[in-house]
């Protein structure tokens, strides 16, 4: 059972490694860069958000400066998780069916004894290594570099929020699936994943607070709150299952799109 989830899953190891690494750098520099003028932000907080143009303000989410985990939940969790590493996931996604099609692959694979639908399913769980590998090791690096420079987190929260990240992650990975199974040049499927990704981000950040902000309840960024877990200790359950629910919504409905697709030899 699971025969390609695990060696797609082992395929994935390295560059999960890989991964972990260059998030763990940007967490590091980002806490290492703090307490250097941290001590601006006490009493002009709110001045120096004020520089900042509004849009970016919003786009951002940017609540605070003056505590390490405001300048954490926009530096490396807004930035380096909801954006990059969204933007990564759906661009593997991407390339899960649709890199096995074009490379003439994919007949191969379903000259055995396998569904369609079951290798859909497979080829989007192997996704969870880079997903778990990351939010394993990134955790620990960011408690560590914090203590280390005298600004101690809460490791509850920290562990909530890349708890929390993980089905946003899986969501964005479900965007590329689709985009996979939609496309049989998997450099047209990445670029269509980015795409709408961002394109995603996008529409929900610049809603906000507008009279259209219920159209941003498709993209997955408006469950995943890194400022909400971070400086209230707040975690939403129900936002977590809306995004295992888009997670399988998109994951079946690529399935039903793939049984039904021709495969170009």
């Amino acid at each position: 059972m699971l025969e390609i989830a695990r060696y797609d899953g082992r395929q994935r190891l390295k560059g999960s490694l890989y991964l972990s690494l260059a998030m763990s750098l940007l967490a590091v520099t980002v806490v290492w860069i703090y307490p250097s003028f941290s001590g601006s932000f006490d009493d002009v907080d709110e001045e120096f958000l004020q520089a900042y143009p509004e849009g970016v303000i919003q786009l951002f989410d940017i609540r605070t400066m003056a505590s390490l985990e405001g300048f954490l939940a926009f530096e490396l969790y807004v930035f380096g998780w909801t954006i990059l590493l969204g933007l990564y996931l759906a661009y593997l996604g991407a390339g899960t069916i649709a890199d096995d099609v074009e490379r003439g692959r994919m007949d191969i694979l379903l000259s055995m004894p396998i569904s369609r639908a079951r290798t859909v399913a497979e080829k989007f769980a192997s996704l969870a290594v880079p997903i778990i590998v990351v939010n394993v090791v990134t955790p620990i690096v960011v408690f560590v570099a914090a203590t280390l420079v005298g600004e101690p987190i809460s490791a509850a929260d920290l562990v909530a929020l890349h708890a929390l990240s993980v089905p946003y992650l899986f969501a964005c990975g479900a965007i590329g699936l689709v985009a996979s199974v939609a496309v049989d040049r998997v450099g047209i499927a990445q670029r269509l994943a980015l795409g709408i990704t961002f394109g995603l981000f996008m529409l929900e950040s610049l809603l906000t607070g507008t009279d259209y902000e219920a159209v941003g309840a498709v993209a997955p960024m408006r469950y995943f709150d890194p400022n909400a877990v971070l400086l209230e200790s707040s975690i939403d359950p129900v936002h977590a299952g809306i995004l295992i629910a888009m997670t399988a919504i998109l994951v079946i409905a690529s399935q039903r799109w793939f049984e039904r697709s021709d495969i170009a030899s």
